[in-house]
């Protein structure tokens, strides 16, 4: 690594610790607005076991998205902002490709 971009990283890294212990102000916060799970599984028409099961999560982790006690983060979020959008193109998607792993575990 350079000299010059190891100071930066350096730099970024003082700055932060200072922001985490009170002593300044972040430059920028960035807020996500909240998913609406349950809308999105109503569009969908499916159930929260269903639906559950379509997007890889437990019913207690969908329930606790609904209900708002946890946000999902990551896949689930960028899954389910998909979905939002066009959720008939999600349950095909899902639903091809969870045929072709029913299809290859019986292959085996």
């Amino acid at each position: 690594m350079r000299k010059k971009d190891f100071d930066q990283l350096l730099s970024s890294v003082r700055q932060a610790g200072k922001i985490r212990r009170g002593e300044a102000e972040p430059t920028r916060i960035t807020h996500f607005r909240a998913v609406d799970v349950k809308r999105i599984r109503q569009r969908l028409r499916q159930s929260q076991t269903e639906f559950a099961r379509m997007i890889g999560v437990s019913v207690a982790t969908l329930q606790n998205w609904e209900q708002g006690r946890r946000q999902p983060e990551g896949p689930a979020r960028a899954l389910l902002s998909v979905a939002a959008h066009n959720p008939q193109a999600v349950a095909a998607a899902l639903a091809t490709s969870g045929r072709a792993t029913r299809q290859t575990r019986s292959n085996r």
